[in-house]
Order: structure tokens, then C-alpha cells, then sequence
């Protein structure tokens, strides 16, 4: 079976697993990793992967989730209706696209035009406020969607957003929807104060608004100067929302709640345009970053009409801006290293203001992309900023070309520790040799082994893997085990507390699963997803490293590369001593029940609708029980559909494929068989 690849050549769990750690930077830690155009880049090449392969779609999939996971130093909070995401938009076509869809759903001829409500897309972030009888109990963030961070008393030291509501009729409940974002005068300033007091500036205005909104301290978020536009609702108690979105954010301005006066209803999908043209144009003019426009239809009944499918509503759509650009001179490349052994060139510029953020370096990806541009160091170069954080190198001016240009020379030897460079053949990436013998091979492993869907062992953080690296304490996973809390309380900014809290957290590690465990490991291309399948199918770590190549070929969506991989892992002594190490030290999972003898192996549902009796998590994991795969979209090896009120596009698909259908009684009786 051949593995399924991306146009970039990832597999479906390398997209999955890049995806997951720029969510994880960008909603968790505000530090995002590559831009914007970067990210929906990615992205889309997971969703058109899952788009050809729907039966490969799963629900922990980033293409149905929103946002990133809940910090435990918060408390979370249940949004009464969820937060969604917004599908994208990145020229002209596809928001005619988008307008032809919305008329096919509502069977409306096409040349009838709709009326959209245009609204700058701010780039903040998106929380949620709770009123009761008017007065502000509660502000979260949109965390994944259903559940967020409770930012309450961060939220309170905004002088822009009301604790109590103003009007004659006020809802007993609401949840008012909108964005948090810093202006740019407030952001310079600020940034000026950190430079005055020897700290590191913020890189733009989302990471400073994310970062003031996520202190533990309020005193913190006092001190900088955010602010709020409301764009949205959410649940409503003891009041008559207006019937469309503009008359929405009109009565929440009757209520003292700040809107964006840039906001707009328009006709058609020309005046849209229209619309975005004329912001683009007065973009650099704004007290505020924006990266689109927002689109969605004005009437809420119509928008309730076409509904919702997985992270995002059928009725809106953001239309990104164009990546902004820049000439600067390339002065020099540098390697970097990453987890696999993989070696990344790193662009190091003359810094120049791109789209009003200054720039000092660029991805450059692998030797090929190098050979593609016809780089040489000396190069005056194309600059693009699509986002935020790390821009792209779009082409070499050839005309500006001086003479004692340098040619960029791949290394032979790792910079990092001086092991052989290797390029296997059909790969474009050139890796280390040196496995865990190199220290930054060894971070990237150690950070792996315990991120939340490897061992998770909360506040094990980079700083002290640094640390741990830093005086050879660390020379594989294993050694975390080995750790004591007296020589963890001597390291700087680790106290009694902290020291014993990562103890337990490491000694509650030892008890997992074999899935987490195969994904701990960092074996090339088992994702969380393979990890799964493999423990599933195997269900033993003996049963695994004993299985020939045939065998691991047997097991769906492995194919030959990961079956090599696998292999190719467990013949080398030094990852048997590792793996040997952790069971010696008490890493231990429960047995895995080997599907192909339960009563639903071999079968794939789908659950959608709201249930009564279940949430759709506890129906999924029912079913997978029980042996079944649980799908997120309808496809021809559908086994059966599971519908509750307010099922819309999977049901009508399963009804077209003539797949079975049964509601929550049905779902119920069926499995109450097997309990």
C-alpha cells in the first residue's frame, strides 16, 4: 500500500503532527513559528488530502478543530454555544466560489444577489463575554472551540469593554462574541518601554494582546493598552436577537459595547469586493492590524439555514490579503537542526521593514529550494510577509547581483556536533547522522517524548531541557526517569514546589498507553494516528518489533516507507536500550484489545446531530470499543451513520450513497447487544 502524500510530499500524519506544533505555539505558548501564508499553506494541503481520502479523516484531525488546547493555568470554561473557526478565502475566485455555493445550499439563482455584512478581520484574539442581566461574570478565550480559558480578570482591566450593559430591556444571559486586539500606537509604545528596560519586544500586536490576555497577574494586562470590538453572539436567554448580523452590532452599540465603525452591509458579491479593495488600500491607515476581510450573510435566520460544517460556519468565509513584500540583501545562511535530524537553512538578512514588522531572517527549507532560487549569499532578495513571524525568500533580483556573491554550500558535517551529513534517496531533506549523540537531535526528541500527545508531563519545558542538555544530564528519554527532586531544586527557577509538582508529573507519565508510547518515541512518520493503528492491529510492543516487513505492511495506511522506518528503528542498539530503559523504569501501559475480534472490526461509522444521551465524544469512543472507525465525513465505506436533531450535510450524503441511517434509540438499542 503507498503512502499518501501531500504536494509538498508530507504524509497525512506529517501534516497532522506540523499542524498540531504551530497550533501549539500560536494558541498556547504566543510564540508562533512560521507565518500565516505558511500555516493556510499546510493546511490546505491536509484538508485536499482528506478531501481525496474522506475515509482517512478523523476527529482529532486539525481540519475539524478550532484553535488550540486549554492551558491548565487557567480554569476552563464551557462555551453555552461553540466558537467556530473560519474557512479561507485567497483571491477573487474563491470568494465567487464561496457566493455559489451559499446560492446552490439555499437553491436561490445565482444572479440574484445576497447581502453580506463586510467586517475588517482583526488580528487578535477571539474571546467570548458572558453578561447576565447585564453585567460582565465571566470572559474567556475561544480555546477549542467548546471549552476556553477563563480571562475574566484580565478581561475587567479593559477600559473598553463594559462591566455593565446599558439599555431599558436587557437579556438575562448573553454571550457576546469579538476580538481582543492591541492598537498600533499602544503596541509601539509598549515596545519602546521593553527596549528602555532591557527586555525582548513583543514581534507584532496579536503575540502582545495574547500574551498581556494570558497573565496569571491582572496587574500585568492593566498595564497594556488592549482593546475590544465585538463581532458576534453566542447564547441568548430572556431577549429577541435583531434578525441580522448589521442590526446585531447596531443594538450592541444601544448596549455600550465597542463596534468597529468599518463594518458594512453590502449587496452582492461585486460589492464585496469592492469592499475589500477599498480596506486593502486604507490598510496602513488603521489604528489597527487586520489580515482580510470577513464575509458572512447578514440575515441570522438564513445563516442559521445553512449551518455548520465541522470547525466552521457555511455562511462566512475570510478573504486573506496578499502577502506584503520587501527587498533586502541575503548576508549569510545558517543550519539548523530539528528532531529527525533534519537540516534547515535559515536565511540571515539586512533587516528591513515588511508590512511594518522588521525582518532579519527567512526559511529557506532544503538544499533544492536553494538550487531553485539560484541563491547566493551577497543576493539582493525578494522578501514576502504573509503573516507574522518567519517570511519567505520569493526570488533572487538577478539584475542587482554583485560580484563577489557566494555560492550556498549544504555541509557536509552536522553544525550541531559534527556527525556525516546524509541525503536518502528520493528525500529532498538532509538529516544528521549522529541520532541522540547530537544535542540538537536530542531536544527536539526530549521535547517530543513529553508534549501533550506523547508522555504529557506538564511544566517539563524547553528552558529546562536546555538546561538538562546543557550539562549532558539528558542523553535520552529514558534519563527523565532518573531525575531526583534535589538536583531538579537546584537548577535556577526551580523551586521546592516546582521541583516536586515535575516529579509527580513524571511518575504519573509512566502510566499510558501503547499508542502514546509509539508516538513518544519519534519514529519517523508515525504520527499520533499510525501510533494508533499500529497498537490497535499489533496490540503488543512484543508483537510489533517482532513483525516482519510483510507484516507491518498489513496494517492499513502503513505502507512501505513507515514499514522501513519501523524496522529501521528497532535494529539499531541504541533505540532498543531506550525503549529498554523506560519498561525498566516503570513505563507500563494496559493491554490493547487487537480489533479484529471485536463484533464492529472492520466497520466505519459516522456520528453527527446532537444526542441526547451521549456526547458525540462518548459515542465515537463506543463505537471504537466495539472495533469500529469512527469517520468524521460520509463516504462510500460508510458502514452506518448515527443522526441526531440538527444533522445536515453528513446525513443528506449518506442518504444520496444509500448508507444507513439510524437515530439515537436505534444507536442505543444496537448497543446495549453488546454491553
Amino acid at each position: 500500500m503507498s503512502v499518501l502524500r501531500s504536494a509538498s510530499g508530507h504524509t497525512i500524519d506529517e501534516l497532522r503532527a506540523l499542524i498540531e506544533r504551530y497550533n501549539t505555539a500560536y494558541y498556547e505558548q504566543d510564540a508562533p513559528l512560521v507565518s500565516d501564508a505558511e500555516y493556510d499553506r499546510v493546511f490546505r494541503e491536509l484538508q485536499t488530502l482528506e478531501g481525496q481520502n474522506p475515509a482517512l479523516i478523523t476527529s482529532d484531525s486539525p481540519t475539524q478543530q478550532v484553535g488550540g488546547a486549554v492551558s491548565s493555568a487557567f480554569s476552563p470554561v464551557e462555551h453555552l454555544l461553540p466558537m467556530l473557526s473560519l474557512d479561507n478565502a485567497f483571491s477573487p475566485a474563491d470568494l465567487v466560489d464561496f457566493d455559489r455555493r451559499v446560492h446552490d445550499r439555499l437553491q436561490i439563482d445565482s444572479v440574484v444577489p445576497l447581502e453580506y455584512a463586510c467586517e475588517p478581520k482583526l488580528d487578535g484574539i477571539a474571546v467570548s463575554l458572558r453578561y447576565e442581566s447585564g453585567v460582565l461574570i465571566q470572559a474567556a478565550t475561544r480555546g477549542d472551540g467548546r471549552t476556553g480559558e477563563d480571562i475574566t480578570h484580565n478581561v475587567l482591566t479593559i477600559a473598553s469593554i463594559p462591566r455593565q450593559l446599558i439599555g431599558p430591556v436587557l437579556p438575562k444571559v448573553i454571550e457576546v462574541r469579538g476580538e481582543i486586539f492591541m492598537p498600533k500606537v499602544g503596541f509601539i509604545k509598549l515596545n519602546q518601554r521593553a527596549l528602555e528596560n532591557g527586555d525582548k519586544p513583543f514581534a507584532n500586536p496579536r503575540n502582545a494582546a495574547a500574551g498581556s490576555l494570558r497573565q496569571l497577574d491582572s496587574r500585568v494586562a492593566a498595564q497594556r493598552p488592549l482593546a475590544l470590538y465585538c463581532y458576534g453572539v453566542g447564547f441568548v436567554e430572556g431577549a429577541d436577537i435583531p434578525g441580522s448580523q448589521s442590526e446585531l452590532l447596531s443594538w450592541y452599540k444601544t448596549m455600550g459595547l465597542p463596534v468597529n465603525s468599518d463594518v458594512k452591509k453590502v449587496l452582492g458579491i461585486d460589492e464585496c469586493e469592492r469592499y475589500y479593495n477599498d480596506l486593502e488600500a486604507r490598510r496602513s491607515q488603521l489604528d489597527y492590524d487586520i489580515d482580510g476581510i470577513v464575509y458572512k450573510i447578514d440575515d441570522l435566520a438564513t445563516q442559521a439555514q445553512l449551518g455548520t460544517v465541522a470547525r466552521a460556519p457555511r455562511w462566512a468565509i475570510a478573504r486573506k490579503f496578499p502577502a506584503e513584500e520587501a527587498s533586502t540583501r541575503l548576508l549569510d545562511v545558517e543550519y539548523q537542526v530539528g528532531r529527525t535530524g533534519a537540516i534547515t537553512p535559515v536565511a540571515r538578512l539586512e533587516p528591513v521593514s515588511v508590512g511594518g514588522v522588521v525582518v532579519s531572517n527567512a526559511t529557506l527549507h532544503n538544499a533544492d529550494e536553494v538550487a531553485r532560487l539560484g541563491l547566493r549569499i551577497g543576493d539582493l532578495v525578494t522578501v514576502r510577509r504573509a503573516g507574522d513571524v518567519i517570511p519567505q525568500i520569493v526570488n533572487v533580483r538577478l539584475d542587482h547581483r554583485v560580484s563577489g556573491s557566494r555560492a550556498v554550500v549544504f555541509p557536509e558535517h552536522c553544525p550541531v556536533c559534527g556527525a556525516t551529513v546524509v541525503r536518502e534517496l528520493g528525500e529532498a531533506v538532509q538529516r544528521c547522522s549522529g541520532q541522540l549523540t547530537c544535542a540538537a537531535q536530542r531536544r527536539g526528541a526530549l521535547n517530543h517524548f513529553v508534549s501533550r500527545k506523547a508522555m504529557d508531563i506538564e511544566g517539563f519545558g524547553d528552558k529546562l531541557i536546555d538546561q538538562l542538555i546543557t550539562t549532558d544530564r539528558l542523553q535520552s528519554p529514558a534519563d527523565i526517569y532518573t531525575l531526583t527532586q534535589d538536583e531538579l531544586e537546584q537548577l535556577p527557577r526551580l523551586a521546592t514546589k516546582s521541583a516536586s509538582n515535575l516529579i509527580a508529573s513524571i511518575e504519573a507519565s509512566k502510566q499510558t498507553t501503547l499508542a502514546r508510547f509509539l508516538y513518544a518515541l519519534g519514529i519517523r512518520e508515525v504520527g499520533v494516528t499510525n501510533a494508533e493503528k499500529l497498537a490497535d492491529h499489533f496490540g503488543s510492543l512484543r508483537a510489533l518489533v517482532a513483525a516482519d516487513r510483510e507484516a507491518l505492511l498489513a496494517v492499513d495506511d502503513i505502507g512501505p516507507v513507515i514499514a522501513d522506518h519501523l524496522l529501521a528503528y528497532w535494529e539499531s542498539p541504541e533505540n532498543q536500550e531506550v525503549v529498554d530503559r523506560l519498561l525498566q523504569y516503570g513505563v507500563k501501559w494496559p493491554d490493547v484489545v487487537v480489533l479484529d475480534g471485536l463484533p464492529l472490526s472492520g466497520q466505519t461509522w459516522v456520528v453527527t446531530g446532537k444526542l441526547e444521551g451521549y456526547t458525540r465524544d462518548e459515542a465515537s469512543a463506543l463505537l471504537k470499543r466495539l472495533g469500529a472507525k469512527v469517520a468524521s465525513g460520509v463516504s462510500p465505506k460508510t458502514t452506518a451513520v448515527v443522526a441526531g436533531p440538527g444533522a445536515g450535510g453528513k446525513l443528506k450524503k449518506a442518504q444520496t450513497l444509500g448508507i444507513e441511517v439510524i437515530d439515537e434509540a436505534e444507536f442505543q438499542t444496537r448497543m446495549s447487544v453488546y454491553s
